[in-house]
This record gives C-alpha cells, structure tokens and sequence, in this order.
C-alpha cells in the first residue's frame, strides 16, 4: 500500500530529511541539550518584560527564513569542516562564558556560532552566506548595553509624548505634557520604555527588512527608500500605539488602559507599522514599479 505524502512537506524534503537523519542527529540533539534551558530561562524570565517581548517572534521569524530559503541554498554544496569547527568551537567558547557569569548577550550569541558552525561543516560556507538573513534576524535578540538603551531611549521617549500631547491637543482634548508624563483629563500616563523603546523600534526594523526580503524588488530606488523609511514608520508606529492607550484611558479609565488593552495594543503597534510599511510601498509602486526580483528554485533537497 502506498504511503501518503505530507500535506505539508514535498516528497523531495522527505526522503532527504529520512536520509540525513543520522548525519544531522547529534549536532541537533546537542543544540537541544544546550539551548532548552537557556529558552526556558528567556520565557520565565527576559522575554516577560515588556520591552523584551518581541524576543519569540524574531525566533520564528528567523527559523522561518532559513527553513524558507534552505533548499535552494544546499544544492550541490559541500562542507567546509575547518572554518565550521572554528565557529562552533568559538560558540561553545561564548556559551560557557555566557551561562557560568549570566552574560546574556555571549549566550545568546553563542546560538548563531554554533548554528552557522554546523551548517558550515554540513552544507559549506556558501550555505551559510545564502542564509546571511536568517543568521541576521538572530542578532535582533541580542541584549543591548543597559546604558547604550537608556542613551537612545529618552529621546525617543520624549517625541512620542511631545507628537502624542500635539496630536491629541489638536484633536481637541484636554492634554498636557511635563517631559514623558502624559496628562488627559483626571488620568495621568507614563510614556514607558516598552510604549516608545529602542528594543521596540529594533523589532519594527526588523518586521520591514523582513519584508523587504520577501517582496524582494529589484528597483534600487524602492529598497533605499523602504530601508531609509523603516525607522521614521516605527516611531509613527509607536506614536499610534500610545495615542491608543491615552484614549483608552480617557473614555474606559486606567484599569482598561493598564490591563488587557494595554497588551492588545502591542498588536496594534505592529499592524499599524505593517499597514504603513505597504502603504508606502503602495505610493512607490507608483513612483519606481520595477519588477520584483523573483527567486529562481533549483528544486534541489536538504
């Protein structure tokens, strides 16, 4: 009797990932033992903040992006053992490092040596540089220096509530601004790090240049003009969000502003720099409607 395929995977993908099952198995089961405590760890503990959040969702997109561009990328490549075994060897360097002193940004970091290190003595170098953007998404979760944040996180913070105070006040609502404090009506709010953020921002940044990857347009002008605009659509992104919240608070109250709502908006912020992101590639359509550089597959297997 005949075995269904998979719904999901391409015969092709089956029979090479029967195949190399045991070549792959230990450095996947080794991954495996290393990393679940370090994930367990993010998600009881730094991807709970608010600010940190994003942390899961730069994961998946990631690990989509090199299961998405993996096929055409292993063709007819050979491994590279020695510059492999150097990248895994500094990873595990940085992992020891990185869990024994609680430096997170070295443990980490250690994931994206030791992970390019494995592909590089499997599939080669060339591999590893056709998956450049994947290994790219990987670095957003890096940790930046408390202070390097706080640095740039003030002024941020400080136009949000100055475009969120002018944008309310001119819409006619009671509202004034002392610095990052908002007040509407009886209801004061505190533009915090997570509403207006660097790690907000970098996640932003990294939803558009994911879409640029995807659309992937070969008119120069159009990728300049989306990657100039990326930043700017972000902090608009992040005004939305807090204007939100201001009225949620002003018309529900501060229990709905602080609770569910509070989280719910996190959704609005990234649709809002989404819906902008195609809004502006939209008006360029217009401008440079260069054709999209369409990826050519060779068809080959994992």
């Amino acid at each position: 009797m005949m075995r269904a395929a998979s719904p999901f995977l391409p015969a092709p993908w089956i029979a090479a990932i029967r195949s190399n099952i045991p070549t792959w198995m230990p450095f996947w089961t080794g991954l495996v033992l290393l990393y679940v405590p370090t994930l367990l760890d993010l998600v009881r503990g730094h991807w709970r903040n608010d600010d940190q959040a994003h942390g899961p969702l730069i994961l998946g997109l990631a690990l989509w992006m090199m299961w998405r561009n993996w096929p055409p990328a292993s063709s007819g490549e050979r491994g590279s053992p020695a510059p492999g075994w150097a990248m895994v060897a500094t990873g595990l360097l940085a992992y020891v490092a990185g869990r024994s002193q609680s430096i997170l940004i070295l443990e980490i970091g250690s994931a994206i040596w030791l992970l390019a290190g494995i592909i590089a003595i499997q599939r080669g170098l060339a591999v590893v540089r056709k998956l450049w953007f994947a290994f790219f998404l990987l670095c957003f979760l890096l940790p930046m220096p408390g202070s390097v944040v706080a640095m740039i996180t003030l002024p941020m913070k400080l136009m949000v509530s100055f475009l969120t105070e002018h944008i309310l006040y001119a819409a006619g609502y009671p509202i004034s601004r002392n610095g990052v404090l908002l007040q509407i009506g009886y209801y004061q709010l505190l533009v915090a790090d997570a509403c207006a953020g660097l790690q907000t921002v970098l996640t932003l940044e990294a939803m558009g240049l994911l879409y640029m990857n995807v659309v992937r347009y070969s008119s120069p002008l159009r990728n300049i003009v989306l990657a100039l605009c990326i930043v700017p659509i972000s902090l608009l992104a992040n005004v939305i969000r807090v204007v939100a919240l201001t009225l949620v608070t002003y018309y529900i109250g501060d229990e709905a502003g602080q609770g569910f709502l509070h989280g719910f908006a996190g959704l609005v912020l990234f649709a809002s720099a989404l819906a902008l992101i195609i809004g502006l590639d939209s008006a360029l359509r217009m401008i440079a409607p260069g054709p999209r550089a369409h990826r050519v597959s060779t068809g080959s297997t994992p």
